[in-house]
C-alpha cells in the first residue's frame, strides 16, 4: 500500500494498491466523496504511466491543483521511490 499526503486539496490522504505498475485501487480520505469514488473507479487497473499524463496539472477553482494532480504526485513519489527517473517517463 502506497500512502500519499495530498497538499492544497481536501483529501487528507490518498492511499494506493499497485501492482506491476497497475492500480489495483486507491482510497481516499476526506474531500468529494463522488468526485473520488468516481476518479477511483476510473484509474483502477489503469497503468500509472497512463495516468500521470492525463491528470496532471488539473486545477480546482482557483486552486493550482486538484485531488487528480494531487494523485499524479502521489504516483511521481511512488516512481521516485522505486529509483525511476519520473522526468523520463512524463
Amino acid at each position: 500500500m502506497v500512502q500519499y499526503q495530498p497538499k492544497g486539496v481536501c483529501c487528507k490522504m490518498m492511499q494506493m494498491r499497485i501492482k506491476d505498475n497497475i492500480i489495483q485501487d486507491v482510497e481516499f480520505v476526506g474531500g468529494c466523496n463522488g468526485n473520488l469514488s468516481g476518479i477511483g473507479v476510473l484509474v483502477k487497473g489503469m497503468n500509472i504511466n497512463d495516468i500521470v499524463p492525463k491528470l496532471s496539472g488539473i486545477p480546482c477553482g482557483a486552486r493550482p491543483t486538484s485531488c487528480p494532480d494531487q494523485l499524479t504526485k502521489g504516483i511521481q513519489a511512488y516512481l521516485e521511490a522505486k529509483g525511476v527517473n519520473v522526468a523520463e517517463k512524463v
